[in-house]
């Protein structure tokens, strides 16, 4: 059956770049993968960019050699407690030549890995001014996101609920927000439990998700990367399809 939404003419750009899977996978708790992960995950959910720990890229049990060469790598801060931790880590990722994207992660609470806001803002400034493309894990809250935009980032990746809870869609209101006010993708990051959340999440107009747990802990990894595939799209098509006046989310 034929399709009227193109996928190829609805590129997501993200600090310059392009991409037509609005799809993407974190690295989670663990900051490992496997390979019937990885392998499910751009065969059958056309992943494009997958999130690596910086820390875990000299480990041989990362599974990071699994990700094929037409798969982005997108390098994360994920341990950094400091500001001067995430921006060591980021350094070091530019150092590997992974390039100037990075995506910040200040986190200094290790029972539920809730972002330290304040100290990402402030490794947000400093790695702007040394030309990364920062994409900065946060909660959603309207000030240090209007905060961040002004400081340079390339997106924003709020929360849904606490990491690999699969608590789903808990901070909807405040998404909406930064969907409303601030003018840069809003990827959704962390808590996404079920397929029907990222549809959830795509349908109010946010730009992507980025799912881990949800993926890695479950029974039938093709079926899942699948769901998530088909979810994610049809919230976009279901987002483009509304009438101007039913939605203020920026379709990015």
């Amino acid at each position: 059956m034929e399709s009227v939404y193109r996928r190829d003419e609805d590129a997501l750009l993200i600090g310059g770049e392009r991409f037509t899977s609005r799809f993407f996978l974190g690295s989670g708790k663990s900051a490992r993968y496997t390979e019937e992960l990885i392998d499910a995950v751009v065969r059958y959910a056309g992943v494009q960019w997958i999130s690596v720990a910086v820390d875990s890229m000299d480990d041989p049990e990362s599974g990071t050699g699994f990700i094929p060469p037409e798969v982005r790598i997108l390098p994360n801060t994920l341990g950094a407690a400091t500001t001067e931790e995430a921006v060591r880590l980021a350094m070091k990722a530019r150092e590997r030549g992974m390039g100037s994207f990075i995506k910040l992660e200040v986190m200094n609470d290790f029972k539920y890995l809730l972002p330290d806001n304040p100290a990402t803002l402030e490794a947000t400034r400093i790695l702007v001014k040394e030309g990364f493309q920062v994409l900065p894990y946060i909660y959603p809250d309207i000030n240090i996101a209007q905060q961040l935009y002004e400081a340079g980032a390339v997106a924003l990746m709020p929360l849904a609920s606490p990491s690999g809870s699969g608590g789903g869609l808990r901070t909807k209101d405040f998404i909406r927000m930064l969907l409303d006010e601030i003018p840069l993708p809003i990827i959704v990051d962390a808590g996404i439990g079920r397929p029907s959340e990222a549809c959830a999440a795509m349908e109010m107009g946010c730009a992507a998700v980025m799912v881990n747990t949800a993926l890695s802990t479950a029974g039938n990894l093709p079926l899942m990367a699948e769901a998530f595939r088909k979810a994610v799209q049809a919230g976009r098509v279901a987002f483009l399809s509304a009438r101007l006046e039913a939605h203020n989310g920026s379709a990015v």
